[in-house]
């Protein structure tokens, strides 16, 4: 039997988790020093058993921390196998060398859940599929399109265009494209430093469109903002977005507030602020897909005949 068990900042997402799936949590206890070092205890007994483990890994480092943690813990307490349920895999805008002397992040961590002991991998949208190839564990990369997908199908799709806020989404944007029979349109932006945009022009027609702009992660909210404004200023009747993860840092919530947007469409892999949340934010919960993503592994049974993967 499949024991779950979640860290604190996914705390609730574990707890729908193992609802689906038809179980209870495993009780977690953590203990903070004075000094905010602290160290996890698994409440309950998982020797020979199959452990998933739900954590995102967006920050403070802590979450990361202590998800290893918690893979140790299971690791020392005699547990057969443990599964990383990572709804949002922290530090994957950092998949490659982009200049001199920079750090892999992504590949780093790849390497300390490894060490650490984890034998396999669940995760969504990831910032960059080659990440998967970090790891010499199997990786099973689930897409919010599941989600995402049926809930455009009910809009009125006579004049529905796709949209990427930069170039770096345009095969991701092209697939939703596909997949509703639509057009597309791609925004395309220069920067000088990171979270600074220089300047951005469109390439397509988007003139009385229904713009959907689809990107797999929303930090600062600018590139979305700009890009939005931008489709209204050339001829778009109206703009939401889809965005998997709401990692909604510094002026964010602000900013998708006083935006032109009509909603920004997000999934649960990380809790939005209820004290900044708006009413333009909409959030599609995606724990039945890691549940059922859990029973395909447990039963042996094949994840890509069951869930929609793009």
């Amino acid at each position: 039997m499949l024991k779950i068990l979640a860290g604190s900042v996914s705390k609730s997402f574990g707890q729908q988790v193992a609802e689906t799936f038809g179980g209870e949590l495993v009780p977690v206890k953590t203990t903070k020093f004075s000094d905010g070092e602290f160290t996890v205890s698994i409440e309950e007994t998982i020797r020979g058993k199959e452990v998933a483990i739900v954590q995102s890994t967006f920050p403070p480092t802590d979450n990361l921390m202590e998800l290893l943690l918690l893979v140790d813990a299971a690791k020392r307490a005699s547990a057969k196998r443990i599964i990383a349920v990572i709804p949002y895999f922290g530090f994957a805008r950092q998949d490659r060398k982009d200049k001199p002397r920079v750090a892999i992040g992504a590949k780093l961590v790849a390497n300390l859940l490894t060490a650490a002991g984890i034998d396999r991998l669940i995760t969504m949208d990831l910032h960059a599929d080659q990440i998967q190839g970090f790891f010499e564990i199997p990786v099973d990369h689930l897409y919010a399109s599941a989600l995402f997908v049926p809930y455009l199908e009910k809009l009125d799709r006579k004049n529905l265009c796709i949209a990427t806020p930069d170039t770096g989404g345009t095969k991701r944007a092209n697939s939703y494209a596909k997949l509703l029979g639509v057009d597309m349109a791609i925004c395309y932006k220069q920067r000088k430093v990171a979270n600074e945009i220089e300047s951005m022009t469109v390439i397509g027609d988007v003139a009385g469109k229904d713009v959907v702009l689809v990107d797999d992660m929303c930090d600062t909210a600018g590139t979305l903002t700009k890009a939005a404004a931008l489709m209204i200023e050339n001829g778009a009747r109206t703009v939401r977005a889809i965005c998997t993860h709401p990692v909604l840092s510094g002026p964010a919530y602000e900013r998708i507030a006083e935006s032109v947007l009509t909603e920004l469409v997000v999934t649960d892999s990380i809790p939005l602020k209820s004290d900044k949340n708006t009413d333009k934010i909409k959030v599609l919960p995606v724990h039945e897909l890691f549940a059922k993503t859990l029973t395909c592994l447990v039963e042996n049974r094949s994840i890509s005949d069951t869930i929609l993967i793009h």
